[in-house]
């Protein structure tokens, strides 16, 4: 897994949370998967147990925290541990999530041979849920979503697209009374929704969300390519907020966070307003 923006596993991770797609067969790895709404991801672990492969994973999970809060699943079909010995360590996971301010749920996917899983199965107190299959995973986590109002469109790849995106933001900001979030939320809206329609150049996704605090804006296209981390310097370059047309930079400078997670036919990129 490539993790652009990020750090060790001693230093704090910044935006932008870029989770690129692993196109390479090198082991061990993690790999990040979305769905074109965020409302499941999957973090995929290969290759055998060790405390860097931990530091992979972990650093994975924080760019997931910092995102929507979306059920993840975490699947250990290719993770060599004969053992067991991993085991704390999932349940540290499981348990982090929990803990953050807007929990999120993990569950597990593994083969039910294994030592691993039946560890993971036979705890006694509190436990994950635990799946045989990432599919059987997947399901589950989407039916157990927490219920987070969400409103989506689903958009072509023209100009007028632009001004529907922004008017998604305008709904969800009156829906759920956010006036003070509108503003940056429909300057962030309009810069992604015109780099679906100028490069992307597919169809795309358009999904609000919101929790206590943040209003979140997520665009799913089928193009796989994944913004440049370096070239988001801003320190010295600040954008006008009111100037369309600075692209990322803008949302850099507008969102509290954000980021971009693969999917199996694309990507999505996210934004979250305080």
């Amino acid at each position: 897994m490539t993790v652009a923006g990020g750090g060790t596993q001693n230093q704090p991770i910044a935006p932008p949370y870029l989770l690129t797609a692993v196109t390479e067969d090198s082991s061990p790895r993690v790999s990040v998967t979305g769905d074109a709404g965020l409302t499941v991801v999957e973090i995929a672990v290969h290759g055998r147990w060790s405390p860097q492969l931990g530091q992979q994973v972990s650093a994975a999970l924080r760019m997931c925290l910092a995102g929507p809060p979306t059920p993840i699943v975490v699947a250990l079909h290719d993770l060599a541990d004969p053992p067991g010995a991993s085991l704390p360590f999932w349940l540290a996971l499981w348990r982090q999530a929990r803990l953050e301010t807007v929990p999120v749920n993990v569950v597990f996917s593994i083969a039910g041979t294994t030592v691993l899983s039946r560890r993971l199965r036979y705890l006694r107190g509190p436990q994950p849920r635990v799946y045989t299959t990432a599919v059987e995973a997947r399901a589950a986590s989407v039916a157990r979503k927490y219920r987070t109002d969400r409103l989506q469109a689903w958009l072509e790849p023209r100009p007028a697209s632009v001004a529907a995106a922004r008017a998604l933001v305008t709904r969800a900001c009156d829906a759920w009374d956010r006036p003070k979030q509108l503003q940056d939320a429909w300057l962030i809206a309009s810069e992604l929704a015109a780099n679906a329609v100028e490069h992307a150049r597919t169809d795309f996704i358009v999904t609000m969300s919101r929790t206590d605090t943040r209003l979140h804006l997520a665009i799913h296209d089928c193009v796989g390519s994944f913004p440049d981390a370096s070239e988001l310097r801003l320190a010295d370059q600040p954008a006008e907020l009111g100037e369309r047309g600075r692209g990322l930079r803008l949302v850099h400078a507008t969102a509290v966070a954000w980021g971009a997670v693969p999917t199996r036919d694309g990507k999505v990129v996210w934004a979250a307003v305080a």
